[in-house]
């Protein structure tokens, strides 16, 4: 049982070590590099929603409107990809 604990503890030093590399990371992009990762996060957020949706979803015109949204999150964030402003 204790080994199990050890294992554990190992994991999360690990885990809070590779938090603090992304934080080291993080601070060393530019306020632009910082907005387009926030928007790209959003627009992600919004994607999986909307997906979410469509797979819940059994109304037709509501699916059609849910998938039209998908096309449009994938546009931009294709644009953003691209390095283009939405």
């Amino acid at each position: 049982m204790a080994r199990g604990w050890e294992s554990k503890e190992i994991e999360s030093q690990i885990e809070a070590a590779e938090g603090r590399a992304a934080r080291d990371q993080r601070t060393q992009l530019t306020p632009e590099q910082l907005r387009l990762e926030r928007e790209r996060d959003s627009i992600e957020l919004s994607r999986t929603r909307v997906l979410q949706d469509i797979a819940a979803a059994s109304n037709p015109g509501y699916i059609a409107l849910l998938e039209r949204s998908l096309s449009f999150l994938d546009e931009k964030l294709a644009k953003l990809a691209a390095g283009g402003k939405s």
